[in-house]
């Protein structure tokens, strides 16, 4: 079922940015979409856009509401975590107030407990991830939650997920994770004709614009200016700035300030594989299979910190390494994120190997600690 909401009665304390994400989301919504909430590259989401609704990612990064998620929630917990359900909490995100199901996922115990929580104001659907990729029975088990997805939105929104729906999804969803990965590899040539800040902003903003044909041809439009701006010397990088790749937590918002410190000590980060990035658009989902079994081995073998082993996350990493010519690998974790921290180790070992240069460093939400992230980020790229 499809609800229809009026704006919250703190509409007008709001910023004219986040005003407009209100009412863009109360038109869709009184045009007769229905609106999915999800947290995680996991949630196969053209389940939804099979059936014509709108999918939306949930994950906050701002500090702006912990305040009010630490009257429910322990201090010690991911930022992701308090911000996104206080967000819910003080209804300040349209993108949450306006979804009509919320889907999470078992990726850490702080977000599956949280989801509880979350449960109480909205209407939350939670996967049950595997945290092994091979194991036959794995893969079971996610074949099981994700046609257990498909009856509870059939359910929910009275709608049918027929077969060749699916596979038109895919190819819709293919489409622009070609382009998306086009605009990231354009930073392949040296120097880059864009910057990482730039980069980041592309790929964390198109998951807010839900016009499938605009989108699309806006991507095209926007791979097209920056190659002829680069071609007729444009060139808004220096070619002695050192070329960092991005790891670790899912970056945007608040987090860009990792990558503006980055690119401040002189800099480019030249790729992102975490999940605001690569990890995300590196692979398509395979058009001639069984579209259910296509969607099964492509979600899960995203390479996540929650996956035990994890050699995708290595493979990816190594081959953006190679690709983009890293000079180093800078991490970003977010504090009490225990998989990517544990997991930090890991991937210095294996950038060993390799002779690269790695670093990782924790952080949160707040501005707080920018000057410590400076001071450490340019002796990182100093020592380059």
């Amino acid at each position: 079922m499809i609800e229809q909401r009026e704006l919250p009665e703190i509409f007008e304390s709001f910023s004219d940015a986040r005003k407009q994400g209100f009412i863009a989301m109360k038109i869709l919504k009184e045009q007769g979409k229905g609106v999915v909430g999800t947290f995680c590259t996991y949630v196969p989401i053209e389940l939804f856009l099979a059936v014509g609704l709108i999918p939306v990612g949930l994950c906050s990064t701002s500090d702006e509401t912990i305040g009010e998620a630490e009257k429910v929630l322990p201090r010690n917990l991911c930022p992701l975590i308090k911000a996104s359900y206080g967000f819910a909490a003080a209804d300040k995100c349209p993108y949450m107030y306006f979804s009509d199901l919320v889907v999470g996922e078992t990726t850490c115990d702080g977000k599956t407990k949280m989801y509880e929580l979350l449960g109480k104001i909205k209407d939350v659907h939670v996967m049950d991830l595997p945290h092994n990729q091979d194991r036959p029975a794995s893969r079971a088990t996610w074949m099981e939650e994700i046609k257990r997805l498909k009856s509870r939105v059939e359910e929910k929104f009275g709608v049918t997920i027929t077969t060749e729906k699916l596979r038109q999804a895919i190819q819709q969803r293919n489409k622009e994770r070609a382009l998306l990965k086009n605009v990231y590899e354009l930073s392949v040539m040296n120097p880059p004709p864009l910057s990482g800040l730039q980069q980041l902003q592309i790929l964390f903003g198109v998951q807010f614009k839900f016009d499938h044909e605009k989108k699309v041809q806006e991507l095209k439009e926007t791979i097209s200016k920056i190659t002829d701006e680069y071609q007729n010397g444009k060139h808004p990088v220096a070619a002695t700035a050192k070329r960092i790749i991005v790891t670790g937590c899912p970056i945007g918002g608040a987090t860009e300030k990792f990558t503006r410190v980055i690119e401040e000590s002189g800099a480019v980060v030249v790729a992102y594989e975490n999940c605001t990035g690569a990890k995300q658009f590196d692979r398509q989902i395979d058009e001639s299979a069984e579209p259910y079994d296509a969607l099964c081995d492509y979600y899960l073998n995203i390479g996540c910190s929650v996956m035990s082993p994890n050699p995708n996350r290595l493979e990816l990493l190594g081959r953006l390494c190679d690709q983009f010519k890293a000079d180093g690998v800078l991490e970003m974790v977010l504090q009490s994120c225990h998989t990517y921290a544990i997991e930090s180790y890991t991937i210095g070992e294996f950038l060993k190997t390799r002779n690269i240069p790695f670093m990782s460093l924790e952080t949160d939400y707040s501005s707080g600690d920018t000057e410590q992230l400076k001071t450490r980020i340019s002796a990182f790229i100093e020592m380059l």
